[in-house]
């Protein structure tokens, strides 16, 4: 447990920040997600659509450090490879 007024708020901020990490991850999971559904209904046209927005909030999130850059990149990279594999 935290003894000093400096850890105690340390502590606050960590509380708060986890929320928000923990929001942003779950928004990019959805994104993910979002991409995979459109894939898997055959529109290229529509999956190409939510990809590039999907690609924002995934390198957003990469940038604000919540997830590795290379984890970003490798989502990305599956994606799009899903994407092409679509005749």
């Amino acid at each position: 447990m935290a003894n000093t007024a400096q850890a105690k708020k340390r502590a606050r901020q960590a509380t708060k920040q986890h929320a928000h990490n923990t929001t942003l991850r779950s928004e990019m999971r959805t994104a993910i997600k979002k991409v995979i559904k459109a894939v898997q209904a055959g529109d290229k046209a529509a999956a190409q659509e939510v990809f590039r927005a999907s690609t924002r909030v995934v390198d957003s999130i990469a940038d604000k450090k919540i997830i590795h850059k290379n984890k970003a990149a490798r989502h990305k990279s599956r994606l799009s490879a899903a994407i092409k594999a679509m005749a």
